[in-house]
């Protein structure tokens, strides 16, 4: 089926108060196991491609970006393709232009100013083209914006969302980036009065530092985006791992990167049916 638009599945997932897993791509056989999870759990899933992984592919965007776009085109699930934390107006203007359906413009080390400015241009030449753009506050108190401690202020939050014009805003209510242990706690209540303010829908970035339970609280809180790339990579690393310590002559890589390839694609599905409360 045609590639699913990222915010209409994120809108539809607001609406029923249920969550959606927006899982990051790191090469080929990531986005494989990640389609085949949604095939398998018969529900939506938004293919991530971020700004650093880019980075790992030689600054190129386009090989690794066909190639997840084509699978969202021949997958029998609602899969949707998305540049996460692009730190560049131009990278975001070219996966638009490639057929992203949606991009996260993140300026988040930038000057308040500038970080509304430019992700006002951003937005602007998204939507002129049916595409949406997620966004995030930027530095708190001098920390940013996933630091220990950092909490947004349901305040800006409404008004960096009518500066902007943003579908979507990544908040901080507790998680942090690259976690690889699940104990951070989340502000519930600072879920709720953020979603009654933003006014569009809330994005959780750091989401393999959460606890399933406390995922599953936040997304009744309010949280409806749920971003997981370090605790999916874990599996798949731990079954590479495990497959040559148990294969110790195998050279072949493919027998290796099947295995965690496999095991990521089970962890994912686990996670796409928690998220949607199933």
């Amino acid at each position: 089926m045609p590639q699913a638009n990222t915010f209409d599945l994120v809108r539809d997932a607001a609406q029923r108060n249920v969550g959606i897993g927006a899982f990051n791509v790191i090469h080929l056989e990531t986005a494989e196991g990640l389609v085949a999870a949604a095939e398998r759990a018969g529900l939506p899933v938004i293919l991530q491609l971020s700004h650093n992984c880019v980075r790992f592919h030689n600054d190129e965007l386009e090989p690794l970006a066909l190639a997840m776009l084509s699978l969202a085109k021949n997958s029998k699930a609602d899969v949707a393709v998305h540049l996460d934390h692009c730190e560049s107006v131009e990278l975001a203007k070219q996966a638009i232009d490639l057929g992203f359906s949606s991009v996260m413009f993140d300026g988040s080390t930038l000057p308040t100013e500038e970080n509304i400015a430019k992700t006002a241009e951003v937005v602007a030449y998204a939507h002129e083209r049916g595409v949406t753009v997620e966004a995030e506050l930027g530095e708190i108190g001098g920390k940013g914006a996933h630091a220990p401690g950092v909490r947004t202020d349901p305040a800006e939050a409404k008004q960096f969302v009518a500066d902007t014009g943003v579908d979507g805003l990544a908040v901080a209510v507790g998680s942090e980036h690259a976690m690889q242990e699940r104990t951070a706690t989340l502000d519930h209540e600072l879920i709720g009065r953020l979603k009654e303010a933003a006014g569009v829908p809330l994005v959780l970035h750091g989401s393999s530092g959460v606890p399933d339970e406390e995922i599953s609280q936040g997304i009744r809180s309010g949280m409806t985006k749920i971003n997981v790339s370090t605790h999916l990579n874990g599996h798949f690393t731990r079954a590479v791992r495990a497959f040559l310590d148990e294969n110790p002559t195998v050279t072949d890589s493919r027998k290796y990167i099947k295995a965690g390839r496999e095991a990521l694609s089970a962890e994912a599905e686990r996670l796409l049916k928690l998220f949607a409360q199933v």
